[in-house]
C-alpha cells in the first residue's frame, strides 16, 4: 500500500514513459488529430490549451497554425520531453505548463481553443476538470474532447474498465457517451458534433508503452480467454491479445 495521491500516481506512471508516448504511433496519427488541425486553421492569432497533453501530439499538430499552444500536463518529465521534441521540430509557438486539470493556473477566458485527447480517462474528477475547461475558454471559443468511450452495455463496460485498470493503475474510467454528454452539459458546454471511430490496440505495444508488469499483462490475457463471445466479438479480441475500442470526438462550444 502507498500513501500517494491520484495525481502522484498519474505522474509516476507516465513520467518514466514520456519518450514512449511521444514516439507512439497510436497517439501520433489519426483522423481525429487532423480534425483538430482543421478547427484551428485560419486562426493565426489564437491561443490553444492542450489539456493533459501526454506525448504532445495535439500540440505538435496545432502549433504551426496558431499564435501559441500551451501543452499542459501533470508530469514534469512528460513536459520536458514534449518541450525537447518541440524544439527539434522548430515549434516556437509551443510552451509547457505543469499542473492538475482540476485546478488550472490560468485566467478566465484565456484560450480560444481547448483540446484534450486520450487524457480524460485518467482525470480524478471529470466534472470538475470540464468546468475548468469551460472557465478558461473564451465565450466564443471552441473545445474538443477525444477519448476511448465505454459501451452502454454493463458487461462490455465492466470488461473494458477491468483491462484498462490491470494495464495501468492510474486509469479512472472510460466514460459512456451518455456520461460524457451529461458532464459536458453540466459544465456549461453545448455539444455541436460527435464523431465515433474504432481504434485497434496492438497488445504488445499497448502493454510495453506503459510498462505493465508481466503478472498483470498475463492477467489481461487470462481474462480475455475467459470472456463470453459477446465481449470477444465487440472488442474484436485477437489471439495475441490485441483488441479494438470505441473512440469519440466531441466538439463543443460555450452553452
Amino acid at each position: 500500500m502507498t500513501g500517494k495521491t491520484h495525481e502522484n500516481l498519474v505522474a509516476d506512471q507516465f513520467g518514466p514513459r514520456a519518450a514512449a508516448y511521444v514516439e507512439s504511433a497510436v497517439h501520433a496519427q489519426g483522423e481525429d488529430l487532423l480534425r483538430l488541425v482543421e478547427i484551428v486553421r485560419g486562426h493565426a492569432d489564437a491561443r490553444v490549451l492542450d489539456m493533459g497533453c501526454g506525448g504532445g501530439h495535439v500540440s505538435f499538430r496545432t502549433a504551426p497554425h496558431v499564435a501559441e499552444v500551451v501543452a499542459y500536463d501533470l508530469s514534469e518529465e512528460m513536459l520536458q520531453t514534449v518541450a525537447l521534441e518541440a524544439s527539434k521540430r522548430g515549434l516556437p509557438a509551443l510552451r509547457t505548463r505543469q499542473g492538475s486539470v482540476e485546478r488550472m493556473p490560468f485566467e478566465n477566458d484565456e484560450f480560444d481553443f481547448v483540446f484534450s485527447r486520450y487524457s480524460a480517462h485518467h482525470w480524478r474528477d471529470l466534472p470538475g476538470a470540464l468546468k475548468e475547461a469551460r472557465r478558461v475558454l473564451r465565450p466564443r471559443g471552441a473545445a474538443a474532447f477525444i477519448d476511448v468511450v465505454a459501451p452502454q452495455n454493463p458487461l462490455l463496460d465492466t470488461y473494458l474498465q477491468a483491462v484498462e485498470l490491470l494495464r495501468d493503475p492510474s486509469h479512472v474510467r472510460d466514460y459512456a457517451p451518455s456520461e460524457w454528454e451529461n458532464a459536458l452539459s453540466a459544465a456549461g458546454f453545448h455539444l455541436n458534433k460527435s464523431t465515433a471511430h474504432r481504434l485497434r490496440l496492438e497488445y504488445a505495444s499497448w502493454i510495453s508503452r506503459i510498462g505493465t508488469p508481466a503478472v498483470l499483462a498475463e492477467a489481461i490475457l487470462s481474462l480475455q480467454r475467459k470472456m463470453s463471445k459477446d465481449v470477444t466479438r465487440h472488442f474484436a479480441i485477437e489471439g495475441d491479445g490485441s483488441f479494438t475500442v470505441d473512440v469519440m470526438t466531441m466538439e463543443v462550444s460555450a452553452a
